[in-house]
């Protein structure tokens, strides 16, 4: 069980100023569904729409156009690497920093895009937040987790996967190299302790104990892509750490030098 609670404006903020992530400005449903292609000054469509597979089609095709990229699973990937950071992270910061709960399944989520940027921002089209209940803090994680990857994160990437032919366990590596820096480099950063210390165990909780039922997986996917971090001398844009920090080489390449202007490498890339 869970009880009622409520985001503050500081705190809005920092998601928005650290994330991307942003309030609703109107009611449910008041964002209008234009494509990313579109000469509006603020562009918006539901995450939900990715899981139509014509709508979906048409949302790649647009981007994989915007990007300039070579294909559909090009595209895909950075979309999956985006999405992950803007919707993905900033509800495990609420739940982790401030012990509070988002409703963050792909309904509630508004891809926002402007004239210049594909996916500037998400908003929340339902902006109440829940907290855990004395005891309850085990089951309320779950069902978040549950929310953000089995009904939100999992689903697009399935569709994702079947309608631009791109590899799952690539796709879900995007999203967990999110996860990892999340919780290695900004929580363990944290000056409040409380902060450090629920991010250890929420940590602890997805990588070794959450069932893959929770990510609508098998198997964990983050479990699965997790290793040893390495040194790492530089880092390419939009990806894992900053420089001269460690940083994990993945097991799947996310093809971000094919929309690269100088055709770069991230550090992380099994390619290298």
């Amino acid at each position: 069980m869970s009880g009622q609670s409520r985001i503050s404006q500081q705190e809005w903020a920092d998601l928005r100023a650290q994330f991307g992530l942003c309030r609703r400005t109107a009611g449910p449903g008041a964002i209008p569904d234009v494509s990313i292609g579109a000469g509006a000054s603020a562009l918006a469509m539901p995450a939900s729409h990715l899981l139509d597979p014509e709508r979906g089609s048409a949302y790649l095709d647009r981007l994989t156009e915007r990007l300039r990229a070579p294909s559909r699973m090009t595209a895909a990937s950075q979309f999956v690497k985006r999405y992950a950071f803007v919707a993905a992270v900033p509800v495990l910061y609420a739940m982790t920093a401030y012990d509070k709960g988002l409703h963050a399944r792909a309904e509630h989520c508004l891809l926002e895009a402007t004239p210049d940027r594909w996916l500037t921002h998400i908003r929340l089209a339902d902006d109440q937040a829940g907290s855990p209940a004395p005891g309850g803090r085990h089951a309320w994680r779950e069902a978040l987790l549950h929310a953000l990857f089995a009904e939100n994160m999992g689903p697009i990437i399935h569709m994702l996967a079947e309608i631009a032919r791109a590899p799952k366990p690539m796709l879900w590596e995007n999203a967990a190299v999110r996860v990892y820096s999340l919780y290695e480099k900004r929580l363990a950063a944290s000056e409040d302790e409380a902060v450090r210390a629920r991010g250890r165990e929420d940590y602890a909780y997805m990588l070794h104990q959450a069932p893959g039922a929770l990510f609508g997986e098998a198997r964990n996917p983050l479990l699965r892509f997790y290793g040893d971090a390495a040194p790492a001398a530089s880092l390419a844009p939009d990806c894992d750490a900053p420089s001269g920090t460690p940083t994990r080489i993945r097991k799947t390449c996310c093809f971000y030098y094919e929309v690269s202007p100088v055709e770069e490498y991230c550090t992380s890339c099994p390619k290298l």
